[in-house]
């Protein structure tokens, strides 16, 4: 193989205009990746520990470089190549792709910088993998990749062969399409999710483990330091309280 077609992106497969990716292995590949993200929130919020989560964004970050750079040798498209290998491709654009794998890059190194290199517990932290969890979510379950709908509103035009031929549809099939009883079912379920959850975080403010270690996770270093002083405190007038009695 040569070095300009070691560097070339994407795949040539006869019949399509511009060099394109397996989407199945994509979707495959975040569907892995979604996992260890969630193995890693929950090991933080239910044990205390980050270890889990230090070793899978450090995989996260070296895995989304390498899809930038040459997504053939990627370890987690490799990982979701091996599941879907007997299942008939589903060709996608490649610019589209790496455009919405740089900006995973972008969410990964902060990532990196305050999990690995300088740990520190900050809502920054836990945004940026909730963001992170949420785009694996929604491409692997839904097909949805959102970095290639922000390639499709920047580039001037209209990329091929998108993921779930979003680029392609104008008309919705019948199928596809929310009568009146259907419309008013969705509604209801959004509405109940969202009052649930809300429901979940503000009426069991301090009854729940999740909770607490969720607001915890959420506090500057400069909070945890004052709840600690005045924890400490607190502890120092007891004391001299017991004395003098």
């Amino acid at each position: 193989m040569s070095i300009k077609e070691f560097f070339a992106y994407g795949e040539k497969v006869h019949g399509y205009e511009v060099r394109v990716l397996n989407e199945r292995e994509a979707r495959a590949a975040a569907g892995i990746l979604f996992i260890g993200a969630f193995i890693g929130l929950t090991n933080g919020v239910m044990l205390g520990t980050a270890i889990f989560s230090e070793f899978f964004v450090s995989f996260f970050a070296l895995d989304f470089t390498m899809r930038v750079i040459q997504p053939r040798y990627s370890p987690s498209l490799l990982l979701g190549r091996f599941f879907v290998r007997n299942q008939k491709p589903e060709y996608v654009g490649a610019a589209q792709k790496r455009f919405a794998w740089s900006l995973g890059i972008i969410l990964a190194y902060p990532m990196f910088y305050y999990l690995v290199i300088d740990f520190q517990p900050n809502p920054i932290k836990v945004l940026i993998c909730l963001i992170c969890m949420t785009l694996l979510f929604l491409e692997s379950a839904f097909g949805v990749c959102l970095g290639c709908k922000m390639f499709e509103w920047f580039n001037r035009k209209n990329p091929k062969y998108c993921p779930g031929g979003v680029c392609e549809m104008r008309i919705k099939e019948p199928v596809q399409k929310f009568n009146l009883v259907q419309k008013f079912i969705f509604s209801i379920t959004i509405v109940a999710m969202f009052y649930g959850t809300y429901s979940y975080f503000t009426k069991l403010p301090d009854r729940t483990f999740l909770v607490k270690k969720i607001k915890k996770l959420m506090m500057s270093q400069a909070e945890l330091d004052a709840i600690q002083k005045a924890k400490d405190k607190a502890e120092e007038d007891a004391f001299f309280d017991d004395d003098d009695d």
